[in-house]
């Protein structure tokens, strides 16, 4: 049962104490603790009260490696769990290796003097250990004393560290305090510069904006310029191919007049060639005209009148054409008609080509005098920012300069704070020296105390030996006890602590008993180590006697051997001695006498 209760507790991180007194563990129980201490890091305090534990010595080493590798546990219980001394040493084992445990109960246990030299020495390397209980166990008093000294000097250790690491604390609060004011400081300087920064650097990209604002305008003017210069060029190369294509029609009405004679006479016979010839030159006019009307977009008013007047031309004169063979007479006069319309149209033309130089020349002039004006403009502005920017660098270096200033002076006020809190720091060192020196002269004075005490304890351990026949009904009184506490332990739990009160102090009047009880026990285990020593030199002896008899034993089965081997020689040569006797005898002439008996 307690195995799956420790199984399910080893991922637990809310249960922080531990109760199982009373429920007689065993190895497997003494196992699923080692395990719980080694995974689980939450419980703070266990206790193990009446379950011996130290009876099963390899699930109580399990258990201190456990307690070895816990970091959590703060107290813990083992009164009652019969803990020898080879059981305290593996619980010193541990101890040596935890860093976080504080109280330790082992009364009522059988540890010895064995097993508190070596808890003692396990002092020497846990720090952190304040409390330690080990009354009812056989510990001589002196081990008892470098015990309570050792653990005093922890609590010393730990209440120093505890005031040295609240002063350090305190002190760096405090230096963090003026550092992060000091870093305050120089941080709004620092704002404050990059405000004025950042102000210096917006007025020059209003600067540079408004400077790129006025370029652009003057590159859109100078390119407006440009198109309309091209625009110009394009117009006037399109009136120049409009005038030599009029002039190439005014050379064909020519030859026209020139053939009006021919054609009559050869109207017959030269009608469809006239007429093949009139289709060509109608369809050049017609993509001439094409091209004429494509090029002039940018002047589509005046070419679509021209368009419209030389389509009519174009139809007067495929009329003209169709007609030929009818009238010359109207040929002539619509012909007479175009050429004075075109020469209308031409003078109207001239006259708007001036009329558009002239106010191109007007605008050139008035584009001029306007990008010279914003140009003079533009520099003075120009020359203004200039300035502006020369007394915004000059301010910002004297800016930069003062904050330098500054900058020194706040390095020097914190290395002044340094070196202060270093000084309140030494101070401070020393104060806590001397007050450790007055603590070690107090305990000097506890000491002598503890001595003088020390004297009246053995006087009292005089009058101890008068209740040696008390303390045997107190014991088995506390036997009794116990058996009803390990009975009814959660009904009399009040009386058992008043018992054991009571108990406590009369117990601790036969502890010096104890203690001669100890010696005469240390007596008799050197007695019994002599009589062991002596008992192996006796086997010893009994062996080599043993030896020595078993190689005499040999050496007799050897000479029976030989005496039954010269017996029996012997009686061969009796038996060999006989019969030549009874042969001789009986060749002998007293041979039919019989012999005497």
């Amino acid at each position: 049962g307690v195995k799956l209760l420790l199984n399910g507790l080893c991922s637990n991180t809310t249960v922080k104490s531990l109760d199982l007194k009373g429920n007689n563990l065993r190895t497997v129980g003494a196992e699923a603790l080692g395990k719980l201490l080694r995974q689980n890091q939450s419980i703070r305090s266990l206790i193990l009260e009446w379950n011996s534990l130290g009876a099963w010595e390899e699930g109580f080493s399990f258990f201190c490696q456990g307690l070895a590798a816990n970091s959590s546990l703060q107290r813990l219980d083992l009164r009652n769990n019969q803990i020898n001394h080879q059981g305290a040493g593996e619980l010193a084992t541990a101890l040596k290796r935890n860093a976080s445990l504080q109280e330790l109960d082992l009364r009522w246990n059988n540890i010895g003097l064995l097993g508190g030299r070596a808890l003692l020495n396990c002092l020497h390397s846990n720090k952190t250990l304040k409390k330690l209980e080990l009354a009812g166990n056989n510990v001589p008093s002196d081990i008892l004393k470098a015990v309570e000294q050792a653990l005093d000097h922890n609590q010393d250790r730990q209440t120093i560290l505890s005031e040295t690491h609240s002063r350090t604390r305190v002190l760096s609060k405090e230096v963090l305090s003026l550092k992060n004011e000091k870093a305050r400081q120089f941080l709004d300087l620092m704002d404050t510069i990059d405000k004025q920064r950042e102000e210096i650097a917006r007025s020059s990209r209003m600067s540079t904006a408004r400077v790129s604002q006025l370029q652009e305008a003057l590159d859109e003017q100078h390119s407006i310029m440009n198109s309309l210069k091209a625009k110009l060029q394009m117009t006037e190369a399109a009136l120049a191919l409009s005038e030599q294509k009029m002039h190439n029609l005014g050379e064909l009405l020519s030859a026209m007049k020139q053939e009006q004679t021919s054609v009559a006479e050869r109207h017959l016979k030269e009608l469809q060639q006239q007429k093949q010839e009139g289709a060509d030159r109608e369809g050049k006019l017609l993509r001439e005209l094409s091209a004429v009307s494509e090029k002039n977009l940018l002047l589509r008013n005046q070419v679509d009148e021209l368009e419209k007047k030389c389509k009519v031309q174009q139809d007067q004169l495929f009329q003209v054409k169709q007609d030929l063979t009818n009238t010359a007479a109207e040929l002539k006069l619509r012909a007479v008609q175009a050429e004075e319309h075109l020469e209308a149209e031409k003078r109207k033309f001239k006259q708007s080509l001036e009329d558009m130089e002239s106010l191109r020349i007007k605008e050139v002039d008035r584009m001029t005098q306007h990008a010279e004006a914003s140009e003079r403009s533009l520099h003075e502005r120009i020359q203004r920012l200039e300035a502006v920017r020369i007394a915004l660098e000059e301010e910002l270096s004297q800016v930069r300069a003062a904050a330098l200033t500054e900058r020194g002076q706040a390095e020097e006020e914190l290395i002044k704070v340094r070196n202060q809190a270093r000084l309140e720091e030494q101070q401070r060192l020393e104060h806590l020296q001397e007050k450790l020196r007055l603590m070690t002269e107090s305990r000097d004075d506890a000491q002598n105390c503890y001595l003088r005490q020390q004297q009246v304890v053995s006087e009292v351990q005089a009058k101890a030996s008068q209740l040696s026949l008390h303390a045997d009904g107190l014991r088995r009184q506390i036997e009794a006890l116990q058996q009803d506490l390990n009975i009814k332990e959660q009904e009399k739990v009040t009386e058992v602590n008043k018992v054991k009160v009571e108990l406590q102090e009369q117990i601790g009047h036969l502890q010096a008993e104890r203690a001669a009880q100890e010696g005469l026990r240390e007596k008799i285990a050197a007695l019994e180590r002599q009589l062991k020593a002596l008992s192996s030199n006796h086997r010893e002896a009994l062996l080599d006697k043993e030896g020595e008899i078993s190689v005499l034993q040999e050496r007799l089965r050897m000479k029976e051997a030989e005496i039954s081997r010269i017996r029996e020689e012997e009686a061969q040569r009796a038996s060999f001695l006989q019969n030549a006797i009874m042969a001789y005898v009986q060749g002998s002439p007293l041979g039919p006498l019989s012999p005497r008996k």
